[in-house]
């Protein structure tokens, strides 16, 4: 990897400032599901292993309003960490100033501290003055002052300029290192898009072409076949003069939709049939159409024949990157054609298979087929600016080595 590393810095006796994404669900004070969390305890073991003491920055949630701070505290993630690493976690209830100073001081070797919330610095004084968020210079500086080095495991975050991953990166230059999870990453998608062993097959669906126009547009120069599922299938239904009834058409879109099926050819693979509903609701009545869809129903999912379709596609693949549902996926009944896609993607034992995005993710756990595939990126949004081909600030912003 052309970045500097957790493994190329000194750690021994240093104050290693670490972005992690602990962006967590929590309720009633306590982490729901702590996957992110688990997932960063590699790197985190490999500072303090090595004699390190490590400084860990996260945001949880969005905070717009003073009112938003109690609800989005970090200290219950703490908690969870000090379990999973069955050692003490300090906790700093602030972001800035004597009290956070006076811990970093007081830490030694193999020390873990926690800070609060990057995003309580959104708000100051009652104003949402996005400190944080819009990366803030004095900001980054201040936060860069407070270690020796900078290791960065927040893919999550990555396509985001945010003081806490890019603002203290900026303020150590040749200090700044990818951890382990961000180095999986930046290895696994930028493989897939740069350099795939192919047949490479791209899967993606989800509610709206707009969302991946820029994806698929990046792909078609890469990617064999690329699979269109979920919503947005309906808008190049539209776009080829096929009825759509009440499925869901972003109609402004449709001239783009004729665009990239023209310069795609046969690489695009859109659903053959369809499974419909009477209405928006998991208990519709439905039935399974080929082509043209009446009035009064709209597709929720692929149908039997597609996802037959589908499977022939990717039989023989190499490289498979999912991004996205096939159906509504929220909605059991009409959740087949998603879950169907992720139990096959676990029988390609010869192919490299990655999964982005929360609903695919949820798909291939559900299933319990996520160990049986080669990698689930841990940020929907920064897979897709890394599909789109874009750069991301939080990768650019690491030392080169």
């Amino acid at each position: 990897m052309a970045k500097l590393t957790v493994e190329d810095l000194p750690l021994e006796g240093k104050k290693v400032l670490m972005r992690v994404d602990f962006n967590v669900p929590i309720k009633d004070g306590v982490v729901g599901d702590d996957n992110r969390i688990v997932a960063a305890l590699p790197t985190i073991k490999y500072v303090i292993d090595h004699g390190g003491r490590a400084i860990l920055f996260s945001h949880l949630g969005r905070i717009k309003k003073e009112e938003d701070k109690p609800g989005l505290s970090l200290r219950p993630v703490a908690e969870r960490l000090s379990n999973l690493l069955n050692k003490p976690v300090t906790f700093v209830p602030v972001t800035e100033g004597k009290q956070l100073e006076d811990a970093i001081d007081n830490m030694k070797n193999g020390d873990v501290l926690l800070v609060q919330n990057t995003r309580y610095e959104d708000v100051k004084d009652g104003e949402y003055v996005k400190r944080e968020s819009g990366n803030d210079p004095e900001l980054g500086k201040y936060w860069a002052s407070l270690g020796d080095v900078f290791v960065n495991d927040a893919f999550g975050t990555a396509h985001r300029k945010h003081a806490s991953n890019v603002g203290i990166a900026t303020n150590m230059p040749g200090k700044a290192a990818a951890g382990y999870l961000m180095e999986k990453e930046i290895k696994f998608l930028g493989d897939a898009v740069d350099n795939p062993e192919r047949p490479f097959v791209a899967i993606l669906g989800g509610a709206k072409v707009s969302d991946k126009i820029g994806v698929i547009d990046n792909l078609l120069d890469k990617a064999d076949k690329i699979i269109i599922g979920g919503g947005m299938a309906y808008t190049f239904y539209a776009a080829k003069g096929i009825k759509v009834g009440n499925s869901l058409v972003e109609k402004d879109k449709i001239d783009v939709a004729k665009q990239i099926l023209d310069k795609a050819g046969d690489k695009l693979v859109l659903p053959i049939d369809n499974v419909v509903a009477d209405k928006f609701n998991n208990d519709a009545d439905t039935k399974i159409v080929e082509g043209d869809i009446d009035d009064g129903w709209m597709a929720l999912d692929i149908g039997p024949k597609s996802v037959e379709e589908f499977k022939n596609v990717l039989k023989d693949a190499k490289t498979v990157v999912w991004n996205g549902p096939m159906g509504v996926f929220e909605m059991p009944n009409f959740a087949k054609g998603t879950l169907e896609i992720g139990k096959f993607l676990g029988t390609l034992t010869d192919a490299t298979t990655i999964v982005g995005g929360g609903d695919s993710t949820a798909a291939v756990k559900e299933l319990g087929v996520a160990d049986k595939l080669t990698h689930i990126s841990t940020g929907g949004g920064a897979s897709l600016t890394y599909l789109e081909g874009n750069e991301l600030p939080g990768i650019a912003a690491i030392s080169d080595k």
